[in-house]
């Protein structure tokens, strides 16, 4: 038998390959490459097919307000079907701040010195400039009897009047017979800091001394306010700290962070989101060079520019501008989600569930249930304050919904200043399930709904309850005391008199199945035994 080796057998496989790989035309690796930019960009980009999804609404079904809005609103209760070109909210969102057309138009510019000496630019945009193109000057001697509702506009971080959507929502307002007024951030829209105050994600010291003032020109006028991305933050924070005392009818959120701890950490979670991230990062620290001469003075300059991340630059400027002790405490104390059961006005919020920079997980989905003044909306698509439509993408679906959710509310019942329902506070919950109270030792307990009160029902007049008490005369003063000391434990009592039988279920169904690995195999021991005792008789 022949076993010597010929020269072929020692040729290397991987020159075989390699021989091979050289007879493949070149129009096949340039397919396969095609095809996997394809599929990388289908998925780092997360496009989806096109097609009309329903809106989804998330309110208190025992709020007369929300129901009747939902009855009204057209566009809450339909379909948002997103431009087809744009089937991702990657590309919806970059459209918007690289391509996004606004109308052609000017505004009115009206500075307002606020206390400490900083300067706040309002940006006005009458109905008659829209519709008549007449310039009309905004003052103090033809205001006072001006009836014409006014839409104040909160922009977005490092945004201005100037801004694609912001223009959008301000044009179509205007057109439909509003005057919208939109206030910029301290620093933004070509206007110097003269003060050392810098505007933050949770300052609404702002908003609150534009609206009041704005009030006080326009006292007949009646009052709506849109908060966007980081403006509706401020906006929801704003009305859950005044509650009732706001001269505003009804106010509506766009696409906001809700938490911004929770979103912090989704922007630094992928690849895709570190870009947003960086670009954020890149705005502030231009923002932070406008005004150089003070931020220099007031923050770690060189750390603002070694930043490389929205939560870097927080850490150097904004969070000793703020006086805050750490980044994560300026972030808690600035989330609007904690105010949410306070707002005692009406309040559209509407969010997408795809947005790459406000994450849905920070959504207070049972909050937003649980308050009978708000009406939550959200998409499955539409990016980041984009909700582009139509062949065009010349329109936003979420200014339509907007200008909508105005215009019923200003005709209905519920504009009356006097009507809002005050919220009484709120325990935590579980989604679309039985409340959850947690105590201050971390242990948690079933609770029913959290009830609302409406503020037009008047509580009973402390003079005649005094009168009342008076006629029945007290030896001492001990069953007050009592009842002082047992006040909060009947409360407590009385919250758990209300458990649904859900909860008393659910309670059960947990209690069984936590002792079952102890209780079980003892219960089965002694069911086999009696067993074999009946079969021995």
């Amino acid at each position: 038998m022949n076993c010597a080796i010929t020269e072929d057998d020692l040729i290397s496989p991987y020159l075989i390959i390699f021989k091979s790989l050289l007879l493949i035309p070149i129009s096949h690796y340039l397919t396969f490459f095609f095809l996997t930019i394809l599929v990388f960009l289908y998925f780092f980009l997360e496009i989806h097919f096109p097609k009309a999804d329903p809106i989804s609404l998330t309110f208190n079904p025992n709020s007369e307000f929300c129901q009747f809005i939902v009855s009204k609103c057209r566009l809450l209760h339909g379909r948002y079907f997103p431009t087809f070109w744009l089937s991702s909210p990657h590309l919806q969102t970059a459209f918007l701040s690289l391509f996004g057309k606004s109308p052609p138009f000017s505004y009115k510019r009206i500075l307002y010195q606020a206390t400490d000496g900083g300067t706040i630019a309002l940006d006005w945009l009458m109905h008659s400039d829209v519709v008549e193109g007449i310039s009309q000057v905004v003052n103090g001697s033809t205001s006072g009897t001006d009836r014409t509702p006014i839409a104040i506009v909160v922009p977005g971080l490092t945004s201005d009047s100037s801004a694609a959507y912001i223009k959008h929502i301000a044009f179509r307002l205007a057109k439909e017979g509003w005057n919208v007024v939109v206030q910029n951030h301290r620093g933004l829209g070509g206007i110097s800091l003269t003060s050392d105050c810098v505007y933050t994600a949770g300052w609404t010291e702002d908003l609150r001394k534009v609206i009041d003032h704005i009030h006080s020109q326009f006292p007949e006028a009646p009052l709506f306010a849109v908060g966007t991305s980081i403006g509706a933050n401020v906006l929801v924070k704003y009305l859950g700290e005044d509650g009732p005392n706001t001269p505003l009818i009804g106010a509506t959120a766009v696409c906001s962070p809700w938490d911004l701890l929770i979103c912090d950490r989704f922007i630094n979670r992928k690849l895709v989101q570190k870009l947003y991230d960086r670009m954020l990062t890149i705005g502030l620290q231009g923002y932070a060079q406008l005004h150089h001469s003070i931020i220099s003075r007031i923050a770690d300059w060189e750390g603002i520019k070694k930043s490389r991340s929205v939560r870097e630059f927080d850490n150097y400027a904004t969070r000793l501008v703020a006086k805050f002790e750490t980044t994560d405490t300026y972030y808690r104390r600035s989330s609007s989600s904690q105010y949410v059961g306070n707002v005692a006005v009406p309040l559209l919020c509407i969010s997408a569930l795809d947005d790459p920079v406000c994450t849905r997980e920070a959504i207070p989905w049972d909050e937003c249930r649980a308050n009978k003044n708000i009406v939550l909306a959200t998409t499955t698509h539409g990016g980041h304050l984009a909700y582009y439509e139509g062949l065009t993408a010349t329109s936003m679906w979420w200014a339509r919904a907007v200008q909508e959710y105005f215009e019923v509310l200003l005709s209905s019942s519920f504009a009356d200043r006097r009507q809002k329902i005050i919220p009484e506070p709120l325990g935590s919950s579980i989604d679309q399930g039985p409340f959850a109270d947690a105590g201050e030792d971390g242990m948690v307990a079933a609770a029913s709904e959290v009830d609302t009160t409406r503020a037009d029902v008047e509580p009973e007049d402390s003079d005649q309850i005094d009168e009342k008490t008076s006629n029945y005369p007290h030896k001492d003063n001990t069953p007050q005391v009592y009842n002082s000391l047992l006040g909060p434990l009947k409360k407590r009592v009385d919250q758990l008199s209300r458990y649904s039988r859900k909860s008393i279920w659910l309670l059960a169904y947990i209690a069984i199945v936590t002792t079952w690995p102890l209780v079980g195999p003892a219960l089965l021991f002694s069911i086999k035994r009696r067993f074999r005792k009946l079969v021995e008789k």
